[in-house]
């Protein structure tokens, strides 16, 4: 039988050849390193049997190859259950998937047993012993009704319901050392191939995702290629638990989550202020480009979301309360309302496009085991806007849509990557709408000559659209704008503009957030930032330190001056030392500290410091605040 190498050059071998007899072929080296193949888009077992006449590619450890990480993750979750079912006897297994970024298993243990981190040592000591055996992978098929005999007769509930619920004859298990699991594989020829792992955390999951069922634990972990990889990864762990933004929002006072109102926060004053400066951002580029700002109920007749196509997608999301006899839901989204506002008057095609912007706030209601801080909310607020245009002006709004993320983007150091996301398998509207949808969002990136990768079917149900993704300081990845093309909705609303030819026609409808939410946005930029933001966008721009009490008045006075001239300054007038206040100050992230003692009240100036730069020397206050404002008018 003959294969290709992913060169093109054909490698001749006997029948019925595996993987592995693939690798020996070309090198011995290669066999050594050989964790699985990959032959017509499938990952598979290093000893399943080549598919005649197809290209293969042998996957060996690479930091880079998702594939390769992605087997000695499902081997490690294979091991910590062989560990964990050793030491904890009785311990019902569940399942244990690998994950972008590592693995977890979950499981019931006996009455009496909690499984914490101060158990991970012993458990990861026995991996170990398990790793260091180079135990086997095996593969075997069997009748489900066998696979589901055996489970029971071990007392795996969880196994025999996964068994029955796929309806299948046979089904195919995996056994390394003394462990056997339900498993569709594929895995790495042994357990020797884990050369580095680490357990992490656990949290409570409910079995099948459903409240209503057992809670069971979860132990997450991650394995690498080398013990280097691994111990960068725990480095990044370290620095975004330093820099969750949960953490940073206590500690810098920015919101408060209450039970009150789970997954909707309440914003202290100096959160508010990031807010509004971001608002206040969003609002002068709107403006710049031609957006009209409008306002719109965030509770109406629910005939609303029928007639948009969102009640049968989105209603299991939303709010409803029964107002007058009549069922009202709180909007999940802008865009009803907006057609609302367009349908409400007259246009001819001089008018278009119209563009409407509104930072409307919008309620959905999330499953409350995905909350997360202000990244997974129930209340946020939208950085919306909608566009109605005609055909011909697609490609130019979406552009300059596009351009306008970009601007605000840079202003954070973002440097975003694009997806172009196709129609889902649900979806309203006809195939010739989605060719066209598709096709102008497509010729709009090409014309701009950006890059892009294709997410297939991955478009919203009503219209294809551009996701705008960047990386944070720490390597992370977040999704920001999105920007969608919607015949849909505007022909299911009715409606119209007046074209040329005096004739009624179809607006096109450009959906635009590019934000995001501002929630959302405050929680990635306070991680980006670490808490430290640049001084347009700083709660307090300025803290003024008075070195004894006799240099309150002063300091009081500089304050005045700042606040006159626009800045967001205050005084600690405590009686503390500068050293502490100073201390404080930087742990309060403030960018600017003027400190102000005897030599400054007598001259007038300040002595500057600027946060993780340390002293800047004394200045004149005139000085400082042309320094400031220019700092602020660039927003970098």
């Amino acid at each position: 039988m003959k294969v290709f190498l992913p060169d093109g050059n054909p490698l001749e071998l006997s029948e019925g050849a595996t993987g592995t007899d693939a690798a020996q072929a070309i090198g011995a080296g290669l066999a050594r390193a050989a964790l699985g193949i990959r032959q017509n888009g499938e990952l598979r077992d290093l000893g399943a049997p080549l598919v005649p006449d197809a290209p293969i590619d042998i996957v060996t450890p690479k930091a880079d190859d998702a594939d390769s990480l992605w087997l000695v993750r499902h081997d490690a979750a294979h091991v910590l259950a062989t560990a964990v079912m050793e030491l904890y006897p009785g311990v019902r297994m569940s399942s244990g998937p690998p994950i972008d970024d590592g693995f977890y298993y979950d499981f019931e243990f006996p009455d009496g047993v909690a499984i914490s981190d101060a158990d991970f040592e012993r458990i990861e000591q026995k991996m170990r012993e398990h790793i260091k055996a180079a135990e086997e992978f095996t593969r075997e098929d069997i009748s489900s009704a066998e696979a589901i005999e055996r489970f029971k007769a071990d007392d795996q509930p969880y196994k025999v319901e996964l068994i029955e619920d796929l309806g299948v004859d046979t089904v195919s298990l995996y056994t390394n050392g003394p462990f056997t699991d339900l498993c569709a594989g594929p895995h790495a020829p042994s357990t020797k191939r884990i050369k580095a792992f680490k357990l992490t955390s656990t949290a409570g999951a409910y079995w099948r995702g459903d409240a209503d069922r057992q809670m069971l634990t979860r132990i997450y972990g991650t394995a690498f290629h080398s013990k280097e990889e691994l111990e960068e990864h725990v480095r990044r762990l370290e620095e975004a638990k330093a820099r969750d933004h949960r953490k940073l929002g206590r500690e810098l006072g920015l919101f408060w989550m209450s039970d009150l109102s789970p997954g909707a926060p309440f914003w202290k004053p100096a959160g508010t202020v990031l807010f509004n400066q971001l608002t206040g951002l969003v609002r002068d580029e709107n403006a710049k480009r031609g957006y009209e700002e409008v306002r719109t109920p965030i509770l109406t007749d629910v005939g609303l979301w029928k007639e948009s196509g969102h009640w049968d997608k989105y209603r299991d999301h939303m709010y409803f309360a029964d107002v007058d006899d009549r069922q009202m839901g709180l909007k999940p989204m802008n865009c009803p309302g907006h057609a609302q506002l367009f349908k409400s008057d007259r246009h001819s095609y001089r008018d278009l496009p119209v563009r409407m912007s509104e930072a409307g706030l919008v309620h959905r209601h999330e499953a409350s085991g995905v909350l997360h801080g202000l990244l997974r909310v129930r209340a946020f607020v939208q950085d919306d806007a909608h566009i109605f245009c005609t055909e011909d002006q697609i490609e130019q709004e979406v552009i300059g849509c596009l351009d306008q993320g970009f601007t605000i983007y840079e202003m954070f150091g973002f440097e975003p990557t694009l997806e172009l996301s196709t129609r889902p398998e649900e979806r309203i509207g006809t195939d010739e709408m989605w060719d066209r949808a598709e096709g102008a969002l497509a010729r709009a990136l090409e014309s701009k000559g950006l890059e892009y990768a294709v997410n297939d079917g991955d478009g919203a149900f009503y219209g294809p659209k551009i996701d705008l993704h960047m990386t944070d300081s720490i390597g992370r990845s977040w999704q920001l704008g999105t920007v969608q093309v919607d015949y849909s909705m505007p022909e299911r609303f009715g409606l119209t503009y007046i074209g040329a030819d005096n004739a009624e026609h179809t607006p096109v409808m450009v959906h635009r957030a590019l934000l995001g939410s501002f929630e959302r946005f405050i929680g990635i930029l306070t991680e980006h930032y670490a808490g430290e933001f640049p001084l347009w966008l700083a709660p307090v721009q300025a803290l003024v330190l008075p070195v004894a009490d006799r240099h309150n008045e002063f300091a009081e006075k500089v304050v005045a001056d700042l606040v006159e001239a626009g800045l967001r300054a205050e005084v600690d007038t405590r009686s503390e030392s500068v050293g502490r206040k100073i201390r404080e100050g930087e742990l309060r992230k403030a960018p600017y500290m003027l400190i102000v003692g005897d030599r400054e009240a007598e001259s007038g100036e300040v002595s500057v410091r600027r946060h993780r730069e340390g002293d800047l020397g004394a200045m004149a206050l005139d000085g400082f605040l042309e320094r400031a404002r220019q700092e602020v008018a660039e927003r970098s």
